[in-house]
C-alpha cells in the first residue's frame, strides 16, 4: 500500500510539474524560473494530494502545499535572483478547484432550468457545497502564497539597487 501511494503521489507531482512550466512559460521568465516553477509545483500538489489522502480536509491540505511554496518561493526567490513572484504562481495554478467552479456553474444552470421543487433544492445545496469549496480553496491559495511574504518581508522586499 505504501508504495502505491509513493507512485501516486511522484505522478500527481510530476503532471503539476508539467502544466507548471506551462503556466510559467507564457510569462517569458528566466530559464531558471521555469525549472524552479515545476519543482515548487511537483512538491506543493504532491504534498497537498499526500495530505488529502492521509485525510484531511482540500481547503487545509491547500493552506499548508500553498504556505509550503510561499517559503521556498523566498528561498529561490533569492538564490537565483529572481522576484519569488515568478514561480511561485505559476506552481500554484495546477491547484485552482477547476471542477469545483465547473460544478457550482453547471449547478446554477440546472436550478434555472429546473421546476421541480425537490431537485431544486438538491441543485441549491450542490451549488452552495461547491461554491464555497471553490471559495476556501481560492482563500487558501492566496492567503497560503501571502503569508511567508508578510511573515519575512526582510526576505521579501530587499532593496536591490540604492538610488
Amino acid at each position: 500500500m505504501s508504495s502505491n501511494i509513493f507512485q501516486l503521489v511522484l505522478i500527481d507531482g510530476l503532471l503539476a510539474a508539467i502544466a507548471a512550466i506551462g503556466f510559467a512559460v507564457i510569462s517569458n521568465p528566466p530559464r531558471k524560473a521555469v525549472y524552479v516553477s515545476a519543482f515548487l509545483a511537483a512538491i506543493g500538489h504532491s504534498l497537498r494530494f499526500f495530505l488529502m489522502k492521509s485525510g484531511m480536509e482540500i481547503s487545509l491540505a491547500t493552506f499548508v502545499a500553498a504556505t509550503t511554496i510561499g517559503l521556498m518561493s523566498l528561498f529561490f526567490a533569492k538564490l537565483i535572483h529572481c522576484p519569488a513572484e515568478t514561480f511561485s504562481f505559476p506552481s500554484l495554478l495546477p491547484m485552482i478547484p477547476g471542477l469545483f467552479a465547473y460544478r457550482t456553474v453547471l449547478g446554477l444552470i440546472k436550478f434555472m432550468q429546473n421546476t421541480d421543487a425537490v431537485r431544486s433544492q438538491e441543485n441549491l445545496l450542490n451549488i452552495f457545497h461547491n461554491g464555497f469549496t471553490t471559495l476556501f480553496i481560492l482563500l487558501a491559495l492566496v492567503i497560503g502564497v501571502s503569508l511567508p511574504v508578510l511573515l519575512f518581508p526582510k526576505y521579501s522586499f530587499k532593496v536591490t539597487r540604492k538610488y
